[in-house]
């Protein structure tokens, strides 16, 4: 996908960008590839399937799903930036934090950021499991969003404890979304969700499923969730 079809392709989507966004792009790409060398971010290096896989790919979700009304986003998980950069390059007003594990990939976002000059972007290097326990992030985010991080029974424990009452977790999958969702039906209700819908897909050009799934918050996440590192993937609600 180069950059005109990327452009044309999220007008069609209704999401307009200006010259100063699809730099932002462009810059993204830059650095990403650069820092790329030092440490390992994505095996997608070619510029084309970058702007598809990745910043196309990231902005999908918001074809679901209204980020108009949307202020705060917690992305889990979220390596090199996605979706949640991609995501605020094309809704400035949204005010996003990151919670990664690996310290390196917290310096690579800080760089990203301050390079493609985001405001209200914050980040931070801990486990999800831990962080989702602490009082100032807790049930706090009108959006929790990880993308292809590990299956729904895992995510959901990861994720919806940081999802406010009223709002939502939005888990971007692969082909087997049906598959877990029947699987991680347990987690999602033990966790205070309920699910609102799957959407599915097509990746332009090479034509790969793709499922935005919608998970909305219904009631508090009970107090022992989530579970210390490392148990929700050893021990999954399932």
């Amino acid at each position: 996908m180069n950059i005109d079809q990327f452009q044309s392709s999220l007008e069609e989507k209704g999401i307009s960008l200006s010259p100063g966004q699809l730099d932002q792009f462009e810059r993204y790409y830059e650095i990403l590839v650069e820092w790329n060398e030092k440490m390992n971010l994505t095996a997608i290096t070619d510029k084309e399937e970058v702007y598809l896989k990745h910043f196309y790919d990231s902005i999908s979700a918001a074809f679901y799903i209204d980020f108009s009304d949307v202020v705060s986003v917690c992305d889990v998980g979220a390596g090199a930036g996605f979706p949640s950069i991609p995501l605020k390059i094309c809704f400035p007003h949204l005010h996003i934090t990151i919670v990664d594990s690996l310290n390196k990939r917290i310096s690579f976002l800080n760089h990203l950021s301050n390079e493609l000059g985001l405001e209200n972007t914050n980040f931070f290097h801990d486990r999800a499991e831990t962080f989702g326990k602490k009082k100032e992030h807790r049930e706090s985010y009108d959006i929790v969003t990880a993308r292809a991080v590990a299956r729904m029974s895992v995510l959901s424990e990861l994720c919806l404890p940081l999802v406010k009452k009223g709002g939502s977790f939005v888990a971007m999958k692969a082909a087997s979304a049906g598959e877990e969702m029947n699987i991680g039906k347990k987690a999602i209700a033990t966790l205070g969700g309920q699910t609102e819908k799957v959407f599915s897909f097509v990746l332009p050009e090479e034509e790969s499923e793709r499922n935005i799934v919608k998970i909305n918050k219904v009631k508090e996440t009970p107090n022992k969730y989530p579970r210390k590192p490392g148990t929700p993937n050893k021990l999954p609600l399932e």
